[in-house]
């Protein structure tokens, strides 16, 4: 016979070596919905159980035999409950490997070995949510599960742990499927789960101390995910870490994309710009506004902001900061559309919009309070504050002889919120708070703007009288020559140019007004 012919019976062998059976356990735990069952098997496979203050109490109410911790460690909860586990009887019994060395000194200290801990931890990040008051954060900061969890998961070899409430279901469905046994793939597998937990925890808590510090680390945990169909092209894998659900409401069509969710980004963030003021409907295609109006009537800022660029506008992404009624969305339903958000769907027009199976709808229940993005590139990744700058009227510095009307200054400030979500170089022209043409992506400033005259044209508008916004500053004079010869009358733009006094002298000359805001807006 050959070595093969033994292998399976190897094999077997291995798994058997590798299978323990659970004889003890100790259950310590925040969360106890959904540990009835658990503690049931376990009783019935004649598991003895440790446990400590409210969790013991709630296994002695089920009937089930439980022994303290204290009983075993001969010592009382102490300090308010701070010091309850943190006891070589506790951890000896968890970290010891099952080997003679090992096992001869827990029989002279009289350690019992413990094969299981199941832990749930005190919901720091919760409280942190809930309150402002830092006692109640700070006693929230879990020491002895966390110890626990990590003496558990690495002994991995002998023991088993389940260090959240997450993780329940999944014990229970072993427990059932092999009788209280468990294999070495399993315990490797809940240790690796553990110390996710342990270190999502400690990240959490990281974060709430380093609030205002200026000695800066790049720590991300994030535990909700979702696998996307694909990334930006089918041969690229996506997952979306983060909780959709803390922003939208999802009432109808199919899964978000990794696409779509580049361009839900972006229209939430232009859209915060007019959130609270009168009824404004943007259309966004790869991240860049095609179409921004704002109007008194929501169906007429609809058909303003369609009018801007109704060709792009095909299979884009539509955001309003009102609710839709049943008259847009009759309009909004004759065009292909790929997301629609809104705060709100009257019933009558959510019927209708929702008879498109595959058209996404999404309330949005808030707007979210971003500060720093993030971007990896080379071997890194970099961080910056987020855009949140918005120039108002008192950002606004009058650098020409020509004084300005009300109407060419709210379209000015409304043409400068649009450039700023839009990719550099960038040009936006307005008319009446409507865009009327952009130019963006461009290499050169020149390039912007004759290509956002070029859609203005396009589309029918005419330019007398229209207004120009720019992300960045003009090198030279050309731009407002070329605006002035298309009928615009009025500037907004960042100046810095060391030539910007020549750009100044052309508007004073050819009664152009000109702002300067001194916010700079690259979106690269």
């Amino acid at each position: 016979m050959t070595i093969a012919t033994f292998a399976p019976l190897f094999q077997a062998q291995a798994v058997i070596m590798n299978s323990k059976k659970i004889n003890s356990a100790l259950i310590s735990v925040y969360h106890k919905e959904g540990l009835d069952d658990i503690i049931k098997k376990l009783a019935d496979f004649g598991v003895t159980i440790y446990s400590t203050g409210g969790t013991q109490k709630y296994i002695e109410d089920l009937g089930v035999s439980v022994q303290s911790v204290e009983d075993l460690t001969s010592y009382p909860s102490i300090l308010s409950g701070r010091v309850k586990t943190l006891h070589p009887k506790v951890f000896g019994g968890i970290l010891a490997r099952r080997e003679d060395q090992h096992l001869s000194q827990l029989e002279t200290y009289e350690i019992p070995e413990i094969d299981l801990v199941l832990v749930d931890l005190y919901p720091f990040e919760d409280t942190v949510k809930n309150t402002k008051v830092e006692s109640e954060i700070i006693e929230k900061i879990d020491i002895g599960g966390i110890s626990l969890i990590r003496a558990a998961a690495k002994n991995f070899q002998d023991v088993v742990v389940v260090a959240s409430k997450g993780e329940y279901e999944q014990l229970n469905d072993l427990l059932s499927q092999k009788e209280g046994f468990t294999d070495l793939e399993d315990r490797r597998e809940f240790a690796r789960r553990a110390f996710k937990v342990s270190s999502h925890y400690d990240t959490a808590i990281y974060h709430y101390f380093d609030e205002g510090s200026e000695d800066l680390v790049f720590k991300q945990s994030v535990h909700e995910h979702q696998t996307l169909r694909y990334g930006e092209n089918p041969h690229q894998k996506a997952v979306f870490f983060g909780n959709m659900d803390d922003i939208f409401d999802r009432l109808g069509g199919k899964e978000l994309s990794y696409n779509n969710l580049v361009d839900v980004d972006a229209a939430v963030n232009l859209m915060r710009e007019f959130k609270d003021g009168d009824p404004a409907f943007a259309i966004l295609k790869h991240t860049n506004p095609c179409g921004v109006a704002i109007r008194s009537d929501l169906s007429q800022a609809w058909q303003a902001a369609l009018a801007c660029d109704n060709v792009s506008a095909f299979g884009g992404i539509i955001i309003s900061n009102r609710p839709i009624d049943l008259t847009t969305a009759g309009q909004i339903d004759q065009i292909f559309y790929e997301v629609l958000i809104a705060p709100d769907f009257d019933s009558d027009a959510l019927d209708l919009l929702a008879k498109k199976k595959k058209r996404i709808l999404l309330r949005i229940t808030s707007y979210p309070e971003i500060t720093s993005n993030y971007k990896s590139l080379l071997n890194g990744t970099i961080m910056q504050d987020v855009d949140l700058l918005s120039e108002g009227a008192n950002q606004l510095k009058l650098v020409t002889k020509t004084t300005p009307d009300d109407s060419q200054v709210n379209d000015l400030l409304f043409a400068a919120q649009c450039a700023k979500h839009l990719k550099s170089n960038t040009i936006v022209l307005a008319k009446n708070r409507q865009m009327i043409g952009m130019g963006c992506g461009q290499t050169s400033r020149v390039d912007a703007l004759k290509q956002a005259i070029l859609k203005a044209r396009q589309f029918g508008f005419d330019l007398k009288g229209a207004v120009m916004a720019s992300d960045a500053f003009f090198p030279f004079p050309d731009c407002v020559e070329i605006a002035d010869m298309a009928g615009i009358t009025a500037v907004i733009q960042p100046g810095g140019s060391i030539k910007d006094q020549e750009s100044i002298e052309y508007c004073d000359q050819h009664g152009m007004v000109m702002f300067t805001t001194g916010i700079r807006h690259f979106k690269h």
